[in-house]
């Protein structure tokens, strides 16, 4: 029996795969596969009853643990941002290719298929991991290689009786995970439309946010944070009460013109409130305790790290070798974090840990232990090569 495992969503893009796939590309068995990693409970059971509607055997794979643990952390340590905002998306897309990977191997089937287009970014993270995962794999992407458009598929569903109700109701484009909520499509693409306040649903306005700064410390062991206002929490649970607590003062919302990978610069637009905060928090923890040197070598490991994470590429040897050096940067990176919450705006006020490299003592001015006289050679000398060099100048226009 010739059989094709589906990334699955539950989507229009997606749904519509499931008859092309028996019809089009001659499959006698198609496997649906959805991944849960934090997105609405209420969409993991349309995908799946839509699923039994079109008569695939469907796949639930709760992964939401797995995604906190081993992604969002590991994005935290590695202050993993692309272009101004955290990557969230991005770092889904690996787990979920790797579960349909498992699915398939179980099933012994080799084929897969998805619903991305040929314009967007997934299509090189969802297709590279499962590739990295199983060599052999063969690949469908209907959507791109027949050229669809949005009216096509809508017609071609109510031909083969594809539920599509909920596909057209939705104007906007929305993916969502534990660590993020992106928002694009229909008036959003154009770059000077005001986003109406009907888009977001992880973060209040800022001007209806409460009129009260909210206070709160996050606790960080190896770099990953373990407790808010000392009450520890896993991963995922941490992640989603900090999105509750960040997005009712309104902090979280990010509006940009990105470049995806192909060279199109699109208009996008995110809610990841827990991100926005606990990537401060984590930054401004590592800023007490890793040398001058350490972060500016880091900034740069970090910024691989995130263009790695951005196209997709998981399984690079490079990401690995890079994480040896965050890993070890973040044995240190431990203690509380302080901030400050208000109508849309996060201020740290304070940081402590033991492997703080602070002492009052040294850097007051109403101390003497360090002795300014100390200075006054390094002082003097400094910047010797820069002066030579701005004498040279002057001697030569004198000359002229």
């Amino acid at each position: 029996m010739k059989q094709v495992v589906l990334v699955y969503s539950g989507g229009l893009d997606t749904s519509i795969c499931i008859p092309l796939m028996r019809e089009e590309y001659g499959y006698d068995k198609v496997v649906t596969v959805t991944v849960d990693v934090g997105q609405p409970a209420e969409d993991i059971q349309q995908a799946a009853d839509k699923a039994k509607i079109l008569g695939t055997e469907h796949h639930t794979v709760d992964a939401k643990d797995e995604f906190a643990r081993e992604y969002c952390f590991a994005a935290i340590q590695a202050n993993a941002d692309y272009e101004g905002y955290p990557l969230s998306t991005s770092i889904a897309r690996p787990l979920i290719a790797a579960k349909a990977v498992e699915v398939a191997k179980k099933l012994g089937a080799t084929a897969f298929a998805h619903g991305c287009t040929g314009k967007g970014n997934d299509q090189f993270r969802i297709e590279y991991a499962i590739r990295a995962l199983m060599p052999d794999a063969i690949i469908h992407a209907p959507v791109r290689e027949r050229n669809m458009t949005r009216s096509w598929e809508i017609e071609y569903a109510k031909a083969k009786n594809v539920p599509i109700k909920q596909s057209l109701e939705k104007i906007w484009s929305i993916d969502e995970n534990l660590w993020g909520r992106s928002i694009e499509g229909g008036r959003l693409e154009e770059p000077n439309y005001a986003p109406p306040e009907e888009i977001f649903q992880w973060t209040k306005s800022p001007m209806a946010a409460k009129d009260q700064v909210q206070e709160l410390r996050i606790d960080f062991k190896n770099g990953v944070p373990v407790a808010i206002d000392g009450i520890s929490a896993a991963p995922a649970s941490l992640i989603v009460k900090m999105n509750e607590i960040a997005g009712n003062n309104g902090v979280g919302r990010i509006d940009i013109m990105e470049d995806r990978m192909l060279g199109l610069k699109v208009r996008e637009n995110y809610e990841c409130p827990a991100a926005v905060v606990l990537l401060a928090a984590h930054k401004a923890m590592e800023a007490l305790v890793l040398t001058a040197s350490e972060i500016r070598m880091k900034q740069r490991v970090d910024a691989e790290w995130a263009s790695l994470a951005y196209q997709g590429l998981w399984f690079d040897p490079l990401k690995d070798d890079l994480e040896a050096f965050i890993q070890a940067t973040q044995k240190r990176v431990s203690g509380t974090v302080t901030l400050r919450l208000y109508k849309g705006n996060l201020s740290i006020v304070g940081r402590e840990s033991p492997w703080a490299l602070y002492s009052e003592d040294l850097a007051s001015y109403d101390t003497a232990t360090f002795d300014q006289r100390e200075s006054t050679g390094m002082v003097k000398n400094f910047g010797m090569q820069q002066r030579m060099f701005f004498a040279l100048v002057e001697k030569h226009k004198q000359n002229q």
